[in-house]
């Protein structure tokens, strides 16, 4: 329940800001706005109350929300109202560059939303991220996508495209969206390029986690009960060293070393407490014993930049710019086939899924600050049913000088919100059907 209630306070934050973008730059222009909705009410509504000229209201349906203006054809594709001469009220009665700005409200406002986030975050709690440099001081562990696209476990990643990323989130994120990642190999400078195969791979069975920090110790942090490893005798804290009497360093070479010796019986030098241990077990068909290595501990690798409020302003403009640049790359990617990267687009309920089970007031921000910027450039996008596409049509009228036709904007719009509603019933289904999935398993 408290992913829930996290997703819809995000929603509802984004939405009725997004709305008041439009609501405020069309009062500004003297247009009436007949409705303002938080969600969507088709059919019915939870709540309304009609204040002045504007109905404001609560909907049922949590996929987004409206404002309805007077002498427009929007979601609520009512042409009628489109047939009596156009008043000075009216939307389509104002001059080209104000219907611009009124259709593009919404998106500066939750740039703006973005950057004002993160400026109080920034000159509050300080700029936070995983320092690529720490992380990587070992060298990186990779899983079995990540080798077979060419990495190597040690490989430290110096650059992707010629450009090295101090945050590690972010370089793993880089090497999915870039094209050439130059590592560091013993001592060597490698480059590996992926392809889109290899990226759509990686994203289905890996994403970012293909690359991790290079554990220097294997030490248990717990024991999967009647497994191998519980049957053996091991405990939390273990320390293991050698395997079959082969010492190694680093956990990935322990992974490998067991991986040999499925369905076979082995001997584990265990440094418990100050104590050398011998144990036995049986490794399973898999390869594993059954037990999970101390995670990361990520501050030990986290680095908190404290900024005065003048230094923050920048650094979050500079944050709000990175990130809509990152957009823009991940939706080429999704736009390129073979890396099947459209199948992990997810609805609000897979996003939810994905928040901690903790109300955690700073990462509620930041993601809501991450989420402004992606529902702003989602809404840039130049189709129908989005302010993107509207602000296409009034740009073409602004050059030729010609406007669509009230009909002929009708066709398009209803076309728009076809297509719309089509690909939110997918991921919708997606999603749901992941969620029975996981349960029922």
């Amino acid at each position: 329940m408290i992913q829930v209630a996290q997703i819809l306070f995000i929603l509802s934050v984004l939405v009725i800001l997004h709305e008041f973008g439009h609501y405020i730059t069309a009062k500004m222009f003297k247009v009436r706005v007949e409705k303002f909705y938080l969600f969507m009410d088709a059919g019915f509504s939870l709540f309304k109350k009609k204040i002045g000229e504007t109905e404001w209201g609560i909907g049922w349906l949590p996929l987004g929300g409206y404002v309805k203006l007077s002498g427009m054809i929007d979601e609520s594709l009512d042409a009628e109202q489109m047939n009596g001469e156009p008043q000075p009220w009216e939307f389509r009665s104002k001059p080209a560059w104000q219907r611009l700005i009124i259709m593009l409200g919404g998106i500066i406002v939750n740039i703006i939303l973005a950057w004002f986030i993160f400026t109080i975050l920034f000159a509050t709690v300080g700029q936070k991220y995983i320092a690529t440099d720490k992380i990587q001081a070992n060298g990186l562990a990779f899983g079995e996508v990540g080798q077979k696209a060419g990495f190597r476990n040690g490989d430290k990643i110096l650059s992707v495209d010629g450009k090295y990323q101090p945050s590690y989130n972010r370089m793993a994120l880089d090497v999915l969206l870039g094209d050439k990642v130059e590592v560091e190999r013993n001592g060597a400078k490698v480059n590996v390029v992926l392809t889109d195969e290899m990226k759509g791979e990686i994203i289905s069975k890996e994403g970012k986690e293909f690359a991790g920090p290079r554990f220097s110790n294997t030490v248990v942090d717990s024991v999967v009960p009647k497994s191998a490893a519980n049957l053996a005798g091991l405990q939390k804290g273990d320390k293991i060293k050698a395997l079959n009497g082969a010492a190694f360093t680093y956990y990935d070479e322990f992974k490998e070393l067991i991986s040999k010796h499925k369905n076979d019986s082995i001997s584990l030098s265990v440094l418990r407490g100050t104590q050398m241990v011998e144990l036995k077990a049986k490794v399973d068909q898999e390869g594993k014993l059954g037990f999970i290595n101390k995670p990361l501990d990520k501050l030990d690798y986290e680095v908190t930049n404290q900024l005065t409020f003048a230094q923050a302003v920048p650094a979050a403009v500079k944050e709000s710019w990175s990130l809509l640049v990152y957009n823009v790359k991940q939706f080429k990617l999704i736009l390129r086939p073979k890396t099947e990267a459209y199948k992990h687009v997810q609805s609000p309920i897979g996003i939810a899924r994905r928040l901690p089970n903790t109300w955690d007031w700073e990462f509620i921000w930041n993601f809501t600050a991450l989420f402004s910027i992606g529902l702003a450039f989602m809404n840039l996008l130049p189709i129908p049913g989005l302010d993107g596409g509207h602000a296409l049509f009034t740009i073409a009228e602004m050059i030729t000088g010609r406007k669509l036709s009230d009909k002929a904007m009708g066709y398009v719009q209803t076309g728009g919100m076809i297509i719309l509603l089509s690909l939110m019933a997918l991921t919708f289904g997606k999603d749901i059907y992941q969620l029975i999935i996981d349960k029922l398993l």
